[in-house]
């Protein structure tokens, strides 16, 4: 098999990559690793939480990089290379969210629940180390903080 071939699977695996400024959807996320061959399916949801480091969150946003799509791409590529998946999709969100808000929702559909627990965790830890997207806090005691900078 060329590697032509071979990152061909690979991309065909990558259902869903996206970064957006509108709310998202696990149920699109669910139906983006939708296959046949699957017999487990993991979903990860992060949700802004009212609070951090023990103090109530004010207000949250999200900014990604140009690169954060092509990055978040090449990650979920190496999770597929890394175990064995059907699918893959993941979406982060960007802008300004609320508390309870949906900012990343990542899924991984495998053979087998094991491969999927794996991979979606694999993805979600992958992409929170390396995917160019900062979070800024604002707490309710006045004080800032960035997450996730280089």
């Amino acid at each position: 098999m060329s590697q032509d071939t071979a990152d061909d699977g690979v991309q065909q695996r990558l259902r869903l990559v996206d970064v957006r400024d509108v709310p998202l959807s696990v149920d699109e996320v669910l139906a983006a690793v939708d296959d046949p061959g699957s017999g487990g399916t993991c979903v990860f949801v992060g949700t802004v939480r009212d609070v951090d480091h023990e103090r109530a969150v004010k207000a949250l946003a999200y900014s990604a990089h140009p690169s954060a799509v092509q990055r978040l791409r090449e990650v979920m590529a190496d999770v597929a290379g890394r175990h064995p998946v059907r699918a893959l999709a993941a979406v982060h969100r960007v802008g300004d969210l609320a508390v309870g808000d949906l900012a990343v929702v990542a899924a991984a559909s495998a053979a087998h629940r094991g491969e999927a627990f794996e991979a979606c965790r694999d993805l979600i830890d992958t992409l929170k180390q390396t995917v160019p997207i900062w979070k800024h806090q604002e707490f309710g005691d006045g004080t800032q903080e960035w997450v996730g900078l280089p």
